[in-house]
């Protein structure tokens, strides 16, 4: 059985002020991440260029610490410590600073978000795409 842990996760991404990302996948099918948040982060203009500017994966998680916000449809939702969330394709996110959670997403369009973002943070730094 495929498992993983913050302690175990095979990546390590420090992204600065925003927080700290471990992440790994399983059987090369699911996508966790453990998320912690060093100060308010909104995701909004990393999902600039995505259909109608907004995240297209699915996420499940769990909110630890703190408090992390989805916007879809017109409607913001926040999720707080102890609660499961489900969020479909077409949302923008962020949370709170203080937030830790953990983050699961389908292993192939998390891959394809992530290669969107990280082009995003080159040109938002001035450079290339």
């Amino acid at each position: 059985m495929p498992k993983v842990s913050k302690e175990t996760a095979e990546k390590f991404e420090d992204w600065g002020p925003p927080g700290k990302e471990w992440s790994q996948e399983l059987d090369g099918t699911q996508h966790v991440s453990f998320v912690e948040v060093a100060e308010d982060a909104d995701l909004s203009p990393l999902l600039v260029g995505l259909p109608n500017d907004e995240c297209q994966c699915p996420h499940w998680g769990y909110v630890l610490e703190g408090r992390v916000w989805f916007r879809s449809v017109g409607r913001e939702e926040i999720c707080e410590p102890g609660e499961a969330f489900y969020v479909g394709p077409g949302h923008t996110s962020g949370a709170y600073k203080g937030a830790r959670f953990v983050i699961m997403s389908p292993a192939k369009e998390m891959a394809e978000l992530q290669a969107h973002l990280e082009r995003r943070v080159r040109e938002l730094q001035g450079g290339t795409s």
